[in-house]
């Protein structure tokens, strides 16, 4: 692969720096890919993916934009971007494989600049777990991938987190209830 934007359109794995860890994502529109991420990482298909984009509009294939009470709104969009993932209503129909065993997906909005211009390039969020193997601690350079992984990776953006010192914040939009 020539670059981050055909391995992402060809159903490629990417590992891409976001706010504080790297990232290991695929285009959540192609369910082969996803399930691929799935297996590399060994996680649990029933814990839910979140998705990582540039703006909002590129999240509302998969939220559920009409169930955001208006009065919540602001609320919610004035959190972004970076550091805080909501979890907001999925749309009828998104795959398990992206939301897990939950009717909810977890968004989030970003200004890392590597994922904004992948983003941007696709017009699509990318799915956003941490670059590790379950249970490892999840790299914070690229050149601190788990050599195990990065054969199974099959592009590298060699960019650098946004420098949080820890990852996102994973809370339920509508009520602010904290997850992590």
């Amino acid at each position: 692969m020539t670059s981050a934007v055909e391995s992402f359109e060809s159903g490629g794995l990417i590992a891409y720096p976001t706010e504080a860890v790297f990232g290991l994502g695929c285009d959540p529109a192609n369910e082969a890919a996803v399930h691929k991420l799935l297996a590399v990482k060994q996680r649990p298909i029933e814990k839910g993916l979140i998705l990582l984009a540039a703006s909002y509009s590129q999240l509302l294939d998969y939220v559920e934009d009409s169930k955001i009470p208006q009065d919540m709104r602001f609320t919610v969009l004035s959190r972004w971007p970076d550091g805080i993932t909501q979890v907001l209503p999925a749309k009828a129909g998104i795959g398990k494989y992206l939301t897990g065993a939950f009717d909810t997906i977890a968004v989030r909005v970003t200004s890392q600049p590597d994922v904004v211009a992948l983003c941007n390039a696709t017009n699509r969020p990318i799915v956003s777990t941490s670059a590790n193997l379950t249970g490892e601690e999840p790299a914070k350079t690229w050149q601190t991938l788990d050599p195990a992984l990065v054969e199974q990776i099959d592009f590298i953006v060699k960019g650098e987190t946004l420098g949080f010192d820890k990852p996102s914040t994973i809370i339920n939009g509508l009520t602010g209830e904290v997850f992590r």
